[in-house]
């Protein structure tokens, strides 16, 4: 049987081709059409393989006029994110007690930089589109979109606990559950 490393079956070096190192398809513009006026397209070892052990991945982000990639984190990964095309208002925020909130808003060609695992997002605050390229530091930097994982998550979590967390009433909660 196959060799597995990061729980990822490991070619025979004989066999490896360099398709195994190859991706097409950055230059193609996601789907914005969703809530969020956002779609990422990623490239890790999901879909180049040869990524495995390497340490780096990368997606490509686009913009609908006034889209979000809405507040999440990435548990086991920085980002580095560069502006191809628009203007994008990004930000992170840092851990208890301080939830100090870094913000800018960023141009073509600027970088922005977003530490592992901390909560940020990126919003296209115009009425044209914008796209951005990101590498991140992990072949599987994961993803935690906050809002999904709280309000959407399968079974729900219980009223009493999303009302204290979050100071409203269970009407309120059950109506954000419906958006997800």
């Amino acid at each position: 049987h196959a060799v597995r490393v990061n729980g990822l079956a490991c070619k025979a070096a004989k066999e490896v081709v360099a398709e195994d190192f190859y991706f097409s398809g950055l230059h193609v513009a996601g789907n914005t059409t969703n809530k969020q006026g956002s779609a990422v397209t990623a490239v890790n070892v999901a879909q180049i393989g040869g990524l495995n052990t390497m340490g780096v991945s990368l997606v490509r982000i686009d913009y609908a006029p006034f889209g979000l990639n809405p507040p999440h984190t990435h548990p086991r990964s920085t980002e580095i994110l560069t502006v191809l095309e628009g203007c994008l208002h990004v930000g992170f925020v840092t851990s208890n007690p301080e939830n100090k909130h870094f913000e800018k808003v960023l141009n073509k060609g600027d970088v922005f930089v977003f530490p592992k695992g901390l909560i940020h997002y990126q919003y296209n605050n115009r009425t044209t589109g914008a796209v951005a390229i990101a590498a991140l530091s992990s072949q599987n930097p994961g993803v935690i979109t906050i809002a999904n994982a709280v309000f959407g998550a399968e079974p729900s979590i219980p009223a009493g606990i999303t009302t204290k967390a979050f100071q409203v009433e269970k009407s309120t909660v059950d109506w954000i559950q419906t958006q997800f």
